[in-house]
């Protein structure tokens, strides 16, 4: 069971690496960073984006650091006050604990996130009582303070320090922030940590999903995303099904076919779920294999 936690997406940077652009809105993949990151992360209690306002895929509650542009810890802090705003609580400094206790924070930029990492994070945390932070540690060893499971308490304890310390958390460093906590770590996977600061690295990503072995999963996820379904399927099941119906029939009726069985796993109503799907798929596979075999024995 994955530890209750709220999630702050930090999404303001000034993109000066890729010339001013919108870095959150950059797609990849067919999808923007910034849903890519929220799918990630879609179990948790309340979700909070600090940057501009933009349609995403999931929602969330959004805010902004005063002034903008001032930096992680600042933004960091923002999105920590409205997460407390959020449960009934008062701002991050000094305030009682955000819903969850838990706070996972990341920043917009990391295309490959996924749950598996996210519950990694949790996962450690949760098995560390005496830590009060899991950072992901990238291929080298290096601390990512934004991908990472921050108890809520420690967390704006800190913030509240050196804000008091510097008399702004304005351009302030994220070290001062982990250095001052107890950490455990989590090493990433092959992508997880792997963020996009210039042109040249959203190309690589570009690349990378289109890879055979990631293709077909990166594009079913997108069109998942795209049309607000979280329903996971047996896609083995259905390209079975298309590839019976192409054979045993005809090629147009792979997508046709394909198309009916989620018709009718719709029409099963919302109870159906996968278990409809593979129902409609069988069905759907046996008439095909018919119409195979009267083939066969006309030949």
């Amino acid at each position: 069971m994955t530890t209750p936690h709220d999630v702050v997406v930090l999404a303001g940077g000034a993109a000066r690496r890729l010339g001013g652009a919108d870095k959150p809105g950059v797609r990849v993949g067919g999808r923007a960073l910034l849903d890519r990151v929220l799918a990630a992360c879609r179990g948790a209690d309340r979700t909070v984006v600090v940057g501009d306002p933009r349609p995403t895929v999931h929602p969330v509650r959004w805010t902004r650091e005063d002034p903008p542009g001032g930096g992680p810890l600042a933004a960091l802090d923002a999105g920590v006050r409205e997460i407390g705003a959020g449960s009934g609580a008062g701002a991050a400094a000094g305030a009682g604990e955000t819903g969850a206790g838990v706070l996972l924070v990341l920043s917009a930029d990391l295309p490959f996130l996924d749950e598996d990492t996210v519950r990694r994070l949790l996962g450690a945390l949760a098995d560390a009582p005496d830590a009060e932070a899991a950072l992901l540690t990238d291929a080298e060893g290096r601390d990512q303070p934004l991908v990472a499971a921050y108890r809520a308490a420690p967390l704006r304890r800190e913030l509240a320090r050196i804000a008091e310390e510097r008399g702004t958390l304005a351009g302030g460093p994220l070290r001062q922030l982990t250095g001052a906590l107890r950490l455990t770590r989590v090493a990433a996977g092959s992508l997880a940590s792997f963020d996009c600061d210039t042109w040249e690295d959203i190309a690589t990503a570009r690349g990378r999903i289109r890879e055979h072995g990631t293709v077909l999963d990166e594009w079913i996820t997108a069109v998942k995303d795209e049309l607000g379904i979280e329903l996971d399927v047996d896609t083995g099941v259905l390209l079975d099904l298309a590839r019976d119906a192409a054979h045993g029939v005809a090629r147009p009726a792979a997508p046709l076919t394909t198309f009916l069985v989620g018709y009718a796993a719709a029409r099963a109503g919302t109870d159906g779920g996968p278990e409809a799907v593979a129902e409609a798929a069988r069905k759907a596979a046996a008439l095909a294999q018919r119409w195979a075999a009267e083939q066969d024995e006309a030949g």
